[in-house]
């Protein structure tokens, strides 16, 4: 019953703080002139991330560095699958031209930098600097990108938000400066608040099924430390700030391979050592699926439904695979088989398809 308790009042902290966090930033974005979309990757995506930082920075000062890497892995899998995929299904979600031809290749870059650093099955503290060295740029590099935009585009990015009535009354109550922080501030509070109740009773729940600590750590510890962006980007969806939806998610990726993993890797006493399975399965997932996103954002800026619940249903055998794994179940090698030689094929051969039929099309 307690459990249930604290799983209720973590549920509530996270749809409070989700809403305390979008209204806050979308607010700060006008005041400031900065575009939503640039404060979905930053502000948003940084602060919703702090659960995978806490998580990950703890677990590699105690020396259990799998736990460290598998968390963000795992978060990363999550945020494109299901986050992206439950929010596609809500409201399909429109995909910002500057997504598509800079901050996904971006994130895909990370991706595939993190995964050639780990092909010596470790990270070490000079590769974390590196790659938390290009966080800080990265950053810096967007502020003053969004600082330079025109007039014009700031204007639009206003008409998106559905502010004429912060234009029309610049004396609201969240128009101030020290309310929008404070809004900011207490929706992140709430957030990691919220998604330490939860992932402590998830992780209560799950034993009681007795699911292994592996699976609990890629899955249920890996989901839970990114529930934040998953109330942060379905509030922003439902809320018509589909920048923030998207440009969460691709920020937190980002922010999880470059800064969680980077100063995991600078703090750990010794080098981040990676396990057979995460080199050989989960990083390897992680790299297609961030690939995946580039074909599916490009076909039409769209996120479509259709595409949301496919991203759903691999987000789910995903899931299955790794139980079935842990369990050494008999079902393993069939299940496994029809993966590779029919379903993943199939999706591969339909994007490219979906791709070749929209970069043929005649431009107007």
């Amino acid at each position: 019953m307690t459990t249930l308790l604290l799983f209720a009042l973590g549920l509530g902290a996270l749809i409070a703080g989700a809403e305390l966090l979008v209204r806050g930033a979308s607010k700060l974005a006008l005041s400031f002139g900065i575009s939503p979309l640039v404060v979905g990757l930053t502000i948003v995506a940084f602060g919703t991330s702090s659960p995978e930082m806490a998580v990950s920075v703890q677990s590699a000062l105690a020396g259990k560095t799998d736990m460290a890497v598998a968390n963000v892995v795992g978060s990363n899998i999550f945020n494109v699958l299901f986050i992206l995929g439950i929010s596609a299904l809500i409201t399909p979600l429109l995909v910002d031209k500057q997504l598509i031809r800079q901050e996904v290749p971006i994130m895909i870059g990370a991706t595939l930098l993190f995964a050639g650093l780990s092909l010596d099955g470790g990270l070490s503290r000079s590769e974390g600097g590196l790659l938390f060295g290009l966080l800080v740029a990265y950053t810096v590099f967007l502020i003053v990108q969004s600082r330079r935009q025109s007039a014009g585009l700031s204007e639009e990015y206003a008409d998106s938000l559905h502010s004429a009535d912060f234009a029309a009354h610049p004396e609201a109550w969240d128009a101030r400066l020290p309310v929008q922080l404070a809004l900011i501030a207490g929706g992140l509070g709430l957030l990691v608040v919220g998604s330490n109740l939860m992932v402590n009773a998830a992780i209560v729940f799950a034993r009681h099924l007795g699911i292994s600590d592996t699976v609990i750590g890629l899955t249920v510890v890996a989901a839970g430390t990114s529930l934040p962006e998953v109330a942060a980007s379905i509030t922003a969806a439902l809320r018509g700030q589909r920048d923030i939806a998207v440009g969460n998610v691709v920020g937190s990726n980002t922010f999880n391979l470059l800064g969680v993993l980077g100063l995991s890797s600078i703090v750990a006493p010794d080098d981040l050592t990676l396990g057979t399975a995460m080199l050989s399965f989960d990083i390897p997932v992680m790299v297609a699926v961030s690939l995946a996103c580039l074909p599916i954002f490009a076909t039409g800026n769209l996120i479509a439904r259709w595409e949301g619940g496919l991203f759903l249903a691999y987000y789910c055998a995903y899931t299955l695979y790794l139980i079935l794994a842990a369990k050494d179940h008999d079902n393993l090698a069939d299940y496994a088989f029809v993966m590779q030689t029919i379903a993943l094929p199939l999706t591969a051969v339909t994007l490219i398809v979906i791709s070749v039929r929209h970069w043929r099309r005649p431009r107007s």
